[in-house]
């Protein structure tokens, strides 16, 4: 008997199975290894299998003695009760030897007018964090029978979260919202902007003279009961309030509001505001359990179109062991069909399942560069409109994203390269580069950056699957804020340093999230000696006769307590050039070591 794989709809090979109600699907990370990922959720499974009056599975075989490379997976399947179908596989990941691997239990169970499905995968690539995939899926039998507007969140979401220290990105996935004091401000608003950030991000606003305690649990924490596992949830004390609305100007949330912010947030866009849904008070205190619903709405749909990530995109389809074959010395009621002629069968359906799986992959995939698509244009658009408003800024226009300076000053000698050809350089060059080592080919775009750094250490950072592209855009942007910052610096009209210039960007430049701006390390870091040491990065005899100097400046370029840094030190003032010293991840401090 063969069967689906998500994200193939569910119950496609159970005949008389109806449409399935909308499905349940939650995609984290675990730090965990993989083989203790699986063993957690094996026991959470059995766990709540016994609590069900189910019997509890067997333990499952870890590896598989004696298979070769190559070879197809491992599967079984156990029948724990009545109707109660439990199957188990692991193996490789496709892509061939070294990988990945990983394993998937799939329980089927009876419902009241059909059948409960749910299906946990584990998988993990070579070098890459651990995947974890929970579907919840059901499917009604017979007609007229009403069909559930979705699966509610499985239990088994509930407990494993905390147990596995589930992430998305930056974030830690919490079962529950989790409130937000003035000091966490920064660390919520670098998840926001992270590229890494999958899920959405709720946050919700406390109304002004209520207490923080009573709103969370009268209000938010029954609001928020349908998101265990789709999106991460914060409340915003009072103090956290006002400082995350005078940073996120155009996407403030207040008055016991609440805001779903999606992946892939722009604070300097005014356009992008719109992309993120609010929810008012007054209509969630007009009926909460309603209110739930509209606030799951969005995360169940992004969870549902979103392309997997790449280990659990190369899971293959779920092969189940076919039924026993009789013994020869019982006579067949009809013919028995040669064995070959079964294994040839099972094959092609095998593959044309998973040929259905990817090509709905693919679907996935090209819904979203549409939409990013689209957003580009929109931005590109609004960046297009606020130019053609305004006159020219100190004598030269500054250049957005995919625009050309339109006029500028000449200079002649040894000093700063004029915007005119700045423009000349752009107007050839392609857009951001999608990895550092396009990055780097391609520094000679920013004449007055210089790296003095070890390229090994940003070349890493294409190796580590959880990245993309995105730190290598959010770094390209970075580099890009710079040079106009040292363009202006140099002529005394930067009215600061890079900090301030991202507080304060012209119009028409390029903007850098100032919250990733950062003017230093802090003093414990200075005067920790390793800690210090490990600042001390290249740069010309003429800065430093040491060729070292401490670089405590640096960019954040990517969420979390370990993700990619850039460093730099500013010397537009002396010799008229910004040295970046280091790109790569997280150097050593007090949250990393």
């Amino acid at each position: 008997m063969t069967s689906d794989r998500s994200p193939s709809p569910a119950g496609a090979d159970l005949p008389g199975l109806r449409g399935p109600a909308t499905p349940y699907r939650m995609t984290v990370t675990t730090a965990l290894p993989h083989a203790e990922a699986v063993a957690l959720a094996d026991e959470q499974l059995a766990s709540w299998l016994k609590q069900e009056g189910c019997e509890e599975p067997p333990p499952a075989v870890g590896t598989v003695p004696g298979t070769a490379v190559g070879a197809p997976p491992a599967a079984e399947r156990l029948r724990l009760g009545e109707r109660v179908l439990l199957d188990r596989d692991l193996g490789p990941l496709r892509g061939g030897p070294g990988a990945g691997r990983y394993d998937r239990r799939r329980l089927r169970t009876p419902a009241p007018h059909g059948t409960r499905q749910l299906t946990l995968t584990v998988a993990t690539a070579v070098g890459g964090p651990t995947w974890v995939r929970l579907e919840a899926e059901t499917h009604n039998t017979g007609s007229g029978v009403r069909t559930p507007c979705r699966v509610p969140v499985p239990e088994l979401a509930r407990t494993l979260l905390p147990l596995l220290d589930a992430a998305d990105g930056p974030a830690a996935v919490h079962p529950a919202p989790r409130v937000v004091t003035a000091d966490e401000v920064d660390d919520l608003i670098d998840e926001l902007c992270d590229p890494e950030r999958r899920l959405p991000t709720v946050v919700a606003s406390v109304p002004v003279n209520l207490p923080v305690d009573h709103w969370v649990e009268e209000v938010v924490r029954p609001l928020c009961r349908q998101l265990p596992g789709l999106a991460t949830a914060y409340v915003l004390d009072p103090g956290a309030r006002t400082a995350f609305n005078v940073a996120l100007e155009y996407h403030t949330v207040y008055g016991g509001a609440v805001r779903t912010y999606l992946p892939e947030v722009d604070p300097a866009s005014r356009q992008d505001g719109s992309r993120h849904p609010v929810l008012a008070r007054g209509r969630i205190e007009q009926d909460l359990r309603r209110a739930a619903g509209l606030l799951a709405r969005e995360p169940r749909r992004l969870a549902a179109d979103q392309p997997l990530p790449p280990p659990l995109a190369a899971v293959p389809v779920l092969r189940v062991p076919p039924p026993p074959v009789r013994p020869a010395a019982e006579p067949a009621a009809e013919p028995v069909t040669e064995p070959a002629v079964l294994a040839h069968e099972e094959q092609q359906d095998r593959a044309e399942q998973q040929a259905r799986a990817d090509e709905l992959e693919r679907v996935r995939h090209t819904l979203r560069l549409e939409r990013r698509d689209r957003s580009q244009t929109r931005d590109g658009h609004e960046g297009r409109l606020r130019t053609g408003s305004r006159g020219a800024l100190s004598g030269r226009h500054c250049t957005g994203p995919g625009l050309v300076p339109t006029a500028a000053p000449t200079t002649s000698g040894t000093g700063p390269t004029t915007a005119g050809h700045r423009a000349d350089q752009l107007s050839g060059c392609p857009g951001k580069p999608d990895t550092f080592t396009e990055l780097l080919s391609r520094l000679g775009e920013f004449p007055l950056l210089t790296f003095t750094g070890d390229q090994k250490n940003a070349l890493a950072l294409d190796g580590l699957q959880c990245a993309g592209a995105g730190w290598a855009r959010l770094a390209w942007d970075g580099l890009t804020a710079l040079q106009e910052y040292a363009e202006a610096a140099v002529r005394g009209a930067a009215g600061g340093d890079f900090k301030q210039w991202c507080e304060h960007t012209p119009e028409g430049c390029h903007r850098f999230p100032p919250r990733k701006a950062v003017r230093g390390e802090s003093r414990t870091v200075f005067s920790h000696t390793k800690w210090k040491r490990e600042r001390m990065l290249p740069v010309p005899e003429g800065v430093d006769s040491s060729r070292r100097a401490f670089m405590g400046a640096h960019l954040r370029i990517g969420g979390g307590r370990t993700a990619p840094r850039l460093h730099y030190l500013d010397d537009c003032s002396g010799s008229g050039r910004i040295y970046v010293g280091y790109i790569g991840l997280h150097l050593t401090n007090t949250r990393t070591n």
